[in-house]
């Protein structure tokens, strides 16, 4: 009888020793699956704006990067009309975007994306390569005449070619880069004369009113900035991006690149802009 009721017992032990592993196991289960399911970070969408005579091409190295790394990726073309309308109808483009986007600007592009990113929430961070950094009433003759260096503080003459925008305003054309002028602006010898010449033959114009009109209130007060700075750059030189830089209190980078640095050097622009990504999260 003993010995029946001691078997029993052991039945019972046994069977609520399973029970407790079962539910210990269900309980781990559930903290697992509760621990997966929480949304991952969600990556910024990175809009690539690129400068003057220049088309959305001019990214493809570090957008190639970039897409490698698993972030979605975008280069709307910039007009070139003029800081006003470029800007518009790059923040008409921001609108159709959901989530947070890294706005990046090259050169001019720097012009473009501080007036568009104003107010926009969804901008999470600023990235000028090589770029304008606009404080308001700045224009880019302004700010590249600001210190001695640059190619394009020579007589317009002697640098441009001006074409006239049929129906507009005399005073106020299309300019091309001269081809003689081209590669000192943008390139050094590390970008092959062949490729230069391509780039010079397929450059895109100018507005002249591009120069000379102001920069409004910059979105950088208010939006986080990171920029690259081209230490060999002809076209805003460094000492320049420098100080704009440090008003925007911009994190910085400075490399042994020209005014092309995304050509040049497009792992440094690619880490600086996933610098910026990763700080958003």
């Amino acid at each position: 009888m003993k010995l029946l009721f001691r078997r029993r017992l052991f039945s019972v032990g046994v069977a609520i020793g399973a029970l407790t592993l079962v539910g210990a196991g269900i309980g781990t289960a559930q903290a697992s699956t509760a621990q997966h399911s929480r949304p991952a970070s969600v990556k910024p969408t990175v809009v690539l704006v690129h400068g003057a005579w220049a088309d959305g091409s001019s990214w493809d190295k570090v957008a190639a990067k970039l897409q490698h790394d698993g972030y979605r990726v975008v280069t709307p073309p910039n007009l070139l009309s003029g800081v006003d309308n470029d800007a518009a109808n790059l923040r008409a483009y921001l609108d159709t975007i959901t989530g947070p986007v890294v706005l990046v600007g090259h050169s001019y592009g720097g012009m473009v994306i501080t007036n568009a990113a104003l107010g926009d929430k969804q901008v999470k961070a600023l990235v000028y390569v090589d770029a304008y950094i606009p404080d308001q009433h700045d224009t880019v003759y302004s700010l590249t005449s600001a210190v001695p260096g640059s190619v394009f503080a020579a007589e317009a003459s002697t640098v441009f070619d001006q074409v006239a925008i049929p129906g507009g305003d005399p005073h106020y054309p299309n300019l091309y880069v001269k081809p003689s002028v081209f590669g000192k602006a943008f390139a050094d010898k590390s970008i092959p004369a062949k490729d230069v010449a391509v780039l010079a033959a397929r450059q895109r114009p100018l507005a002249y009113n591009a120069l000379v009109e102001e920069a409004g209130a910059p979105a950088w007060t208010t939006i986080p900035s990171w920029s690259v700075i081209g230490k060999q750059d002809a076209v805003i030189p460094a000492a320049q991006q420098i100080a704009m830089s440090k008003r925007a209190k911009a994190h910085t980078i400075e490399i042994n690149a020209p005014h092309l640095s995304m050509v040049t050097d497009a792992g440094a622009v690619t880490n600086q802009i996933e610098a910026a990504a990763k700080a958003t999260n």
